[in-house]
């Protein structure tokens, strides 16, 4: 009867580890050029309600932060999210958004599979070494981008800005009016540099990360079925969204989200 009881409190221990384990995950968000920590508040609540740890932030000279975005490079993006990401304790999950794929990718590849346990692209640009947001983008559209064709680049060629008078259609065409109000007002110019950049990343650290990707069906500011394929994923899910799914459908999101490891 003894031992009967004490195998139960050991399946009970280890039932009890694994749910907190799963509980505790840390999600850290990083959010696309233009945008900010701001992209990220429907989202917050639905994965802290359901038990997990999130770290939203603004990327050097997007959001709120002050840095001279003339200035901003890839490097100083990528050294903001490895820094965060080694204040945490324990692994964390990298979720990129857009432009943020680049960045999250040269963070994994410096934060290396013992931090990062999953790297998750959500409708963004996933790359091998050598590769950039502007090459992937000429890589995978033959005539350019709607959103390309959008961008206002600054004389000195150092910063880009969005058309605001087509944001709607390209990237929040199934957003309500409020969330659509609320990002044109938070949007701002951001460092040509990052879309620019190639990164430079390894199959031993960048290669041996678990990779998901969150393929936006609905996004019209570039095609990106054929770029989820560009490096090999562990699961490539699909919303049936906008490139904002975490303004239109957050539930749907939260609960994918979720489902990584």
């Amino acid at each position: 009867m003894k031992s009967i009881y004490c195998l139960a409190l050991m399946i009970f221990g280890v039932m009890t580890t694994s749910f907190s384990q799963q509980q505790t995950k840390t999600y850290v968000f990083v959010h696309a050029q233009w945008h900010g920590a701001w992209s990220w508040y429907k989202v917050v609540p639905l994965m802290e309600g359901k038990g997990y740890k999130t770290i939203i932030f603004d990327l050097p000279g997007h959001g709120a932060d002050t840095a001279l975005v003339e200035g901003v490079s890839l490097k100083d993006c990528v050294n903001k999210v490895v820094s965060i990401a080694n204040a945490q304790s324990g692994e964390v999950i990298l979720v990129g958004h857009s432009s943020g794929g680049v960045v999250i990718a040269q963070a994994g590849e410096i934060l290396g599979k013992d931090k990062v346990a999953s790297l998750v692209f959500l409708d963004a640009f996933l790359p091998n070494d050598g590769e950039s947001v502007f090459s992937l983008a000429g890589k995978y559209t033959s005539a350019g981008t709607p959103l390309g064709q959008s961008l206002l680049v600054s004389e000195d060629q150092k910063s880009v800005s969005l058309n605001l008078d087509k944001v709607e259609e390209l990237l929040y065409h199934d957003c309500s009016p409020a969330d659509l109000s609320f990002a044109k007002s938070h949007l701002r110019k951001g460092p040509l540099a990052v879309l620019a950049t190639p990164v430079s990343v390894t199959n031993e650290n960048y290669g041996s990360i678990p990779k998901y990707y969150i393929l936006c069906s609905q996004a019209k500011d570039m095609e990106k079925a054929k770029l989820s394929e560009n490096v090999k994923c562990k699961k490539v899910y699909t919303l049936e969204s906008s490139h904002s799914p975490f303004f239109s459908i957050p539930d749907q999101l939260s609960e994918i989200l979720e489902d990584i490891y």
